[in-house]
């Protein structure tokens, strides 16, 4: 009998072992996971599904597969997502500023990804250049042709599906900058806050641009303020999330920034390990614990050293690190620590 990989089973031995059998050609440290998804395939195959359900399936993972291997190559360098209307014209003080925070960061070395119709997308691509630039464009019956600038670049992805295109936003870029757009900008802004609150998403720098004087995103701020906040219907820290400007240098500071000390987190086991920069001396550590101990579930803050399955998973143990019993609901309070850490970077 074939050792299984997983309990995730098909309730056929006999296809079960098969799938076993193709696993030799597969890195061992996968086989959980690629077994699991024959498996999953196999069910569905056998059950209820109709044609429909199985493509709708089946193109999606066939959109992540792609994608994965678009970003691949460049999976070492920072990336900021810039989203606004495709119905901004070339000449408006908006366009103007997606075009000159684009350029802007990527003299920071960073990359930009945008959803590589017209407009700030283009905008945003145009300031970054082609070299510097990511499309991950949906396509749509009425709007699906790429900007010229990404439109034939290795680097632009099209995709079918909202859901697929959102997963790869969040998964790769390490900030969103935001300019002014319509009902498809309001979800996202709204989306990448959710996600973030939850901690379903990784924390990272959200910057709502105005372009000089303009008052979009200031009116946005006040509603969630009036309605939102002074409601009850988010935490008053939940506003530490986001920034509000019409500077471009700002919104280029917060975004760098925020990568100043803090470089990732991760779970292990109970606790939440930030991998630093820089270490953290006693002094701050007990300020971190002062300010920051209404996020803890219990115990302190503490220095470590890299976890086991970091060091398994050869997981950025070269770099500094503190760890938490973190309560799993301030995300907003973890955000405020992460500024503090940066801030007090010499």
């Amino acid at each position: 009998m074939p050792q299984y990989p997983s309990s995730y089973r098909t309730g056929d031995d006999a296809l079960d072992d098969a799938l076993v059998a193709l696993l030799d050609d597969v890195d061992e440290a996968d086989h959980e996971f690629v077994f699991e998804l024959m498996v999953s395939a196999m069910r569905l195959s056998k059950e209820d599904v109709d044609r429909g359900e199985l493509k709708m399936v089946a193109a999606a993972v066939k959109e992540f597969r792609y994608s994965f291997r678009v970003f691949a190559p460049y999976e070492g360098v920072r990336k900021c997502t810039v989203f606004g209307s495709a119905r901004t014209e070339a000449g408006d003080p908006a366009y103007t500023c997606a075009h000159d925070f684009a350029a802007a960061i990527a003299d920071r070395d960073w990359m930009v990804i945008t959803g590589a119709g017209p407009g700030i997308m283009e905008a945003g691509h145009e300031g970054a250049g082609a070299d510097r630039s990511f499309g991950v464009n949906i396509v749509l019956p009425f709007e699906s042709d790429a900007n010229p600038v990404i439109a034939d670049d290795p680097k632009l992805i099209n995709f079918k599906y909202f859901f697929t295109r959102k997963v790869m936003f969040m998964k790769e870029s390490h900030a969103f900058v935001m300019l002014p757009g319509g009902f498809g900008t309001m979800d996202e802004a709204f989306e990448l806050l959710t996600l973030i609150q939850t901690g379903k998403s990784n924390p990272a720098p959200i910057v709502l641009l105005d372009s000089p004087r303009g008052t979009y995103w200031s009116r946005w701020k006040e509603f969630i303020e009036l309605e939102l906040r002074d409601e009850g219907l988010i935490s008053p820290d939940d506003l530490a999330l986001v920034m509000v400007t019409d500077s471009i240098d700002a919104a280029v500071e917060e975004v760098c920034r925020f990568y100043r000390t803090y470089h990732s987190l991760r779970f292990v086991g109970n606790r939440l390990v930030l991998r630093l920069n820089r270490p953290v001396d006693d002094d701050e550590l007990a300020r971190l614990n002062a300010d920051f101990g209404r996020v803890l579930e219990r115990g302190e803050i503490e220095r470590i050293d890299a976890t086991e399955a970091e060091v398994r998973d050869d997981d950025n143990v070269d770099l500094y690190r503190i760890a938490l019993r973190f309560d799993r609901r301030s995300w907003a309070g973890v955000r405020q620590m992460i500024d503090a850490l940066n801030d007090a970077t010499p």
